[in-house]
């Protein structure tokens, strides 16, 4: 079972963060509720819009990096499988 997830949220700014999470949903309120990342805060309501789920935290922050470094254009395209 996987308790590990990595997350993407569109704001309403139009831009798109990427998170670890060990519950996606209280994620998506807690960044809505100004309770997130700093960077979502300003940028409310989000919108989860990509979700992976990971075996282990290590695996889940990796990935993370790796979206974290993508191209805003590779990260829309990622959003849209």
């Amino acid at each position: 079972m996987a308790e590990h997830y990595v997350y993407v949220l569109r704001c309403a700014d139009d831009s798109l963060y990427t998170g670890y999470t060990t519950d996606p949903e209280r994620r998506v309120e807690e960044h809505d509720d100004g309770e997130g990342a700093k960077y979502t805060r300003s940028r409310t309501p989000v919108e989860l819009v990509h979700v992976e789920e990971h075996s282990s935290r290590g695996d889940a922050l990796s990935r993370e990096h790796e979206i974290k470094s993508l191209t805003k254009r590779e990260k829309e395209q990622l959003v849209a499988e």
